[in-house]
């Protein structure tokens, strides 16, 4: 189930996601990289990264990936997760966010029992509409502060990216913003955790996977990469390898995909 934030707070949360599996056995789950960093909470669940099977916080923050990470799950669980737009974890832990990049952070590590009381709720099987609704007046009250210049102009960097469908050059950015490519890359970084370069090279990525997943075989293939921005088809693939872990006809006959940039194995 995926639930819009209320309208102010669409600058700052792109949606939440309610999950719920009911079953006993072992699932194996994949996110991969939108340029978006993100919250997860859960009351219950019993989460394990990757093959070295390493315990997993109840609840974390994610910062923006390079690439995807593996986990898996035992047992019965519910979670909410809240997918931020790539700047906000920025603003929620007053940091940089480029050591945080593809790491994970427990959230009793960075606000101590701030977010315990949702915990608690999924724990108890409350409505995941009214955990969220609560959610909301956790993010907005927390907005109460007024933004930093910079934070509107990398908002504004990221959607003039996003709108160009990735495809923008240092130049295009440069003359947008008016700083010099490695400022804006420095700044990109603080905020945002990755590089402009980088970001564009996903959202492009995202567009051809939306330009898939309307309809897609493989005659159509190279038109859909030129139509995407890419400069041939094994440029394509070889993005699509290292960001999701999946050829694109493997990631069309993935049975269960629970959200844009979150998969089942």
């Amino acid at each position: 189930m995926q639930i819009s934030p209320p309208k102010h707070l669409a600058l700052y949360i792109r949606h939440y996601i309610f999950l719920e599996n009911s079953e006993s056995d072992i699932r194996y789950l994949r996110l991969f990289t939108d340029g978006s960093s993100g919250l997860i909470l859960s009351g219950d669940m019993n989460l394990y990264s990757g093959i070295s099977e390493n315990s997993m916080p109840l609840s974390f923050f994610y910062g923006a990936l390079n690439g995807y990470k593996d986990f898996s799950s035992k047992g019965r669980f519910s979670l909410i997760a809240v997918v931020f737009q790539p700047y906000f974890l920025n603003i929620l832990l007053k940091t940089s966010v480029k050591e945080i990049s593809n790491q994970i952070v427990s959230v009793e590590d960075v606000l101590k029992n701030k977010l315990e009381v949702f915990q608690e709720k999924l724990f108890n099987k409350a409505n995941p509409l009214a955990v969220i609704n609560d959610l909301n007046t956790f993010f907005t009250d927390f907005l109460s502060e007024s933004m930093h210049a910079e934070h509107h102009m990398i908002a504004a960097t990221q959607q003039y990216i996003l709108q160009n469908k990735g495809s923008v050059s240092s130049k295009n950015l440069q003359s947008f913003t008016g700083y010099s490519e490695r400022h804006l890359e420095r700044k990109f970084e603080y905020h945002m955790g990755i590089s402009p370069k980088k970001y564009g090279n996903i959202i492009r990525l995202h567009y051809f996977l939306s330009l898939m997943n309307k309809g897609f075989d493989h005659e159509n293939m190279t038109m859909l990469s030129y139509e995407a921005g890419y400069s041939d088809q094994s440029h394509l693939i070889r993005e699509f390898k290292n960001n999701i872990g999946l050829t694109p006809k493997q990631y069309l006959n993935t049975e269960n995909k629970m959200a844009v940039n979150f998969i089942e194995l």
